[in-house]
């Protein structure tokens, strides 16, 4: 593992020192300790896998681009095959990527992981805090605390959760909108109802049952402090 940090030029390529499996239609198509961290993206890596490593059938559609089939389940274009023909993919002859999406569940080693690949480089944490925290909206208060937890997440701007006990909830309306983080899990949302009758759309979420490594969060609600106001121990931020 490198020194450095990111984000990366891509693509940056890394060797993995963990298991990673992927399971689709009942089977195991990748089970491997020779995994590549890929950065394709900035912030976060990508799974690749030695060709060799998969042991699932590809009905091949181009050069490149395979469907994913076991049996008779299949993923359409889920398999991309790096052949090193083009300039800008040399460094990844000879390995394949497989969509997250397309697959039924990935692990590392036996914990299982969501939305994508862990960056070994990010660091989440959350802290309890004293901070006297006070959240208003169009001058209506939606929250005041002094014992937020405060989230500490690599890259990201921190983000203040607080009790459910010190959130106005009758101010409070569920929202369908559900996000999913790899770090912190999955998140619902709702909207705020202001007594003139406004409604802001998904400003407010929480994790009903965060990552083990989040558990400080369980039962708390953020809000989004670029819609709102947001004052930390009387200065408004």
């Amino acid at each position: 593992m490198s020194l450095a940090a990111p984000p990366f030029a891509q693509p940056r390529i890394e060797s993995c020192l963990k298991r990673v499996r992927v399971l689709f239609g009942g089977s195991y198509v990748v089970d491997t300790r020779h995994a590549k961290l890929v950065w394709e993206k900035p912030f976060y890596p990508t799974y690749f896998f030695p060709s060799s490593e998969s042991s699932s059938d590809h009905k091949e559609l181009g050069i490149k681009i395979y469907d994913l089939v076991v049996g008779d389940r299949q993923a359409l274009a889920a398999v991309t095959v790096f052949t090193g023909r083009a300039d800008d993919t040399k460094d990844l002859t000879g390995l394949l990527k497989i969509e997250f999406s397309a697959a039924d569940a990935w692990l590392e080693e036996d914990e299982r992981i969501y939305v994508h690949s862990k960056d070994p480089y990010k660091r989440v944490d959350v802290l309890q805090s004293s901070r006297q925290v006070r959240v208003e909206l169009n001058g209506v208060e939606l929250a005041s605390t002094n014992r937020p937890r405060l989230l500490f997440e690599t890259g990201l701007r921190v983000r203040t959760y607080m009790p459910l006990t010190d959130v106005h909830l009758e101010l409070l309306r569920p929202s369908d909108t559900v996000t999913q983080c790899p770090y912190k899990g999955v998140a619902n949302y709702y909207n705020v109802q202001l007594p003139n009758g406004d409604v802001c759309k998904d400003i407010v979420w929480y994790y009903r049952t965060p990552q083990p490594e989040c558990g400080q969060m369980a039962g708390c609600f953020a809000f989004y402090d670029e819609k709102v106001d947001v004052w930390v121990d009387g200065e408004k931020q």
